[in-house]
């Protein structure tokens, strides 16, 4: 029988009840799910119940506990002491994003981690998306051409709701930049490379509560390709498809769905075998293109089950820390940006 790693959860209401717990961690081949904690003693002893876990009462009980790895899913502002526990304690630690609320603190992190000896990941569950790692093939593969521009969208309706911790930038660190852009960053980093300069502007447009609700980012990537990310919390979720768009020299990739919770989308490739010259017409024909739509993985249990491999294989996890710090280093500089209405260029890491 394979090895499985035996899992600690903090924070288990929120995406980890919904999501990372019955999805990622029970269904996961190389995962056991052993003990729960959340400040919400109620909801946390519902979670143990539902999914046959010990309930505890503090981190530090829940470190007690005969566990290996920890996940962490409380809100930002808990990340780095709790990491910290869970370093000190020997236990490997997949938080989720934002690691942290700031570029200090998810160094502290990472450095504390590294002190322990303990391997630190971040939770950028979208990376496994089966279509987005489709669409990373053929441009690893040059069938792209060079990368040109990418978009990534996610915005959904979040009224305002007493006690959401990301609608204050004290617990949250932002809005929908932070909590939703995040993630639409880190997809276009990884398919077009680290970004190099920034311009962004936030709103409060619609909604009443400290965090923007509006955002919209241009990214400049240091393979010269450009960018935007635009996320909201202030539109119906039927209102936006949460597009993703990347374009080269030879073709597009276009999707709708793929970024989000969900499994899968619909994604289209139009590619070129080579380069053409130029049509005065520019015809473009109706329909066509390649329909990408390789099996569907449950992108929770992807991410579970690399960390869990990583711990298990002794090496570096995909989804690690340097994920969560230059996301955070590509965050900081759009809210800089934000702030100044300049252009903030990132220095180099």
């Amino acid at each position: 029988m394979s090895r499985k790693i035996q899992w600690g959860v903090i924070g288990s209401g929120g995406i980890a009840r919904r999501r990372t717990i019955p999805e990622g961690i029970t269904q996961a081949s190389n995962a056991e799910l052993v003990a729960v904690f959340d400040p919400n003693t109620e909801a946390n002893q519902a979670v143990a119940k539902q999914f046959n876990a010990r309930a505890v009462n503090s981190v530090a009980k829940l470190l007690r506990c005969d566990i290996e790895a920890v996940y962490i899913a409380s809100p930002p502002g808990e990340h780095r002491k709790q990491t910290a526990a869970c370093a000190k304690a020997g236990k490997h630690v997949l938080s989720e994003k934002p690691l942290g609320m700031t570029i200090p603190q998810a160094c502290a992190m990472i450095a504390s981690c590294q002190q322990a000896g303990v391997k630190l990941g971040t939770a950028f569950m979208m990376r496994f998306m089966a279509q987005h790692q489709a669409a990373l093939k053929i441009i690893r593969d040059g069938k792209l051409g060079k990368p040109v521009f990418g978009r990534a969208q996610l915005s959904c309706w979040y009224p305002a709701m007493p006690g959401a911790w990301r609608q204050d930038p004290k617990t949250g660190g932002g809005g929908s930049l932070m909590d939703m852009g995040g993630h639409c960053i880190d997809l276009l980093e990884m398919f077009f490379g680290p970004v190099q300069a920034v311009s962004c502007f936030t709103n409060r447009t619609v909604q009443s509560y400290e965090s923007e609700d509006s955002a919209v980012a241009s990214l400049f990537f240091e393979n010269g390709a450009l960018g935007v990310v635009d996320t909201f919390f202030c539109m119906p979720d039927e209102a936006s498809q949460n597009r993703l768009e990347l374009y080269g020299s030879l073709g597009s990739i276009l999707a709708k769905g793929t970024i989000g919770q969900g499994a899968a989308g619909e994604m289209v490739a139009f590619l070129k075998e080579g380069a053409t010259g130029y049509d005065a017409q520019q015809a473009r024909a109706d329909g066509g293109g390649i329909v990408i739509a390789p099996p569907p993985f449950n992108t929770y249990r992807a991410e579970i089950e690399e960390f869990s491999n990583a711990i298990i294989e002794n090496r570096e996890p995909a989804n690690n820390a340097a994920l969560g710090l230059q996301s955070q280093r590509v965050l900081a500089a759009c809210y800089k940006s934000a702030r100044t209405g300049k252009t903030v260029v990132l220095t180099p890491s």
